[in-house]
């Protein structure tokens, strides 16, 4: 009887340990859910989320990281669809970039859209998606997030960065496979810079559209370079950092897979000051 009632305890045990990560995925993604619809309520208008984060599995201990890719560009573009011309769409952005081909999908599906559009950054949109952004009517990033550069990569490799390389060398002494790679270079950047210029033609005269065009895929930075809310203002573009909270909110239902110990810890609870006023940086 004892040995029985310790197997009851037992498989209990098992089940509970399998169906709590279960119960807690459900749980956070039905707060998904209902924070979305809040939003857009709130808004009146249909709201769209692609957040990137490091996966929650991993493959020979390797987190897998995510990007902008086909699956992506087919529910966004399913979404899209779905959205009557007259109601607004707000797409809510966190990622490090992705394929260039699933990116210029989305963006001209939400430059094509009727009803205004506004694309919301709470930490950073890199890469394809800076170019999301940029099909956007309206920017709303936090005061400190970022978007980047837009010039194109092949491989490991800035495509500006192969083409100045073979510029240094006799072409003469070079192997069919960089003259190749060289020759993809070329056409990476022209491609690039007209989805760029052709994104912004819609909205800014043509010199200055050509201007932020080049300064966005020329290779000026580095792939990772970040390029701030000012920035970006000084090159014409319309930024505001009136974010709503429950973007934020939305952002702490993504969270990162759990390490083994936290990195950074704070007391999640407004900062009550119990001292004198302490004086300005840079003041005695």
């Amino acid at each position: 009887m004892t040995g029985s009632l310790f197997s009851i305890l037992w498989l209990i045990l098992i089940a509970s340990s399998l169906l709590s990560p279960l119960l807690d995925k459900r749980r956070t993604e039905s707060a998904r859910v209902r924070l979305l619809n809040t939003l857009s309520q709130k808004r009146g208008s249909r709201v769209i989320s692609m957040i990137h984060r490091m996966e929650a599995f991993s493959f020979l201990g390797i987190p897998i990281s995510r990007h902008i890719d086909i699956e992506d560009s087919e529910q966004v573009l399913r979404a899209i669809r779905r959205t009557p011309n007259d109601i607004p769409i707000d797409i809510i952005l966190h990622t490090p970039g992705g394929l260039v081909l699933a990116a210029e999908q989305i963006a001209r599906a939400l430059a094509s859209h009727e009803a205004k559009v506004t694309v919301f950054v709470p930490h950073y949109a890199m890469s394809g998606g800076t170019l999301l952004a940029l099909a956007a009517d309206e920017i709303i990033m936090d005061e400190h997030a970022v978007l980047g550069p837009i010039d194109p990569q092949l491989g490991n490799y800035p495509a500006v960065s192969i083409l100045r390389a073979i510029e240094q060398k006799d072409k003469n002494s070079l192997d069919d496979t960089t003259l190749i790679l060289g020759d993809m270079a070329a056409k990476a950047m022209v491609q690039v810079y007209e989805s760029v210029y052709h994104l912004l033609l819609a909205k800014f005269p043509e010199d200055q559209a050509q201007d932020i065009a080049r300064t966005l895929t020329e290779g000026r930075w580095t792939h990772d370079y970040p390029i701030t809310c000012r920035m970006l203002r000084d090159m014409g573009l319309a930024v505001c950092n009136e974010m709503p909270g429950e973007v934020y909110r939305l952002m702490e239902l993504y969270p990162q897979p759990a390490q083994r110990r936290p990195s950074v810890q704070y007391v999640p609870v407004p900062f009550e000051r119990r001292s004198p006023t302490s004086p300005p940086r840079g003041k005695d």
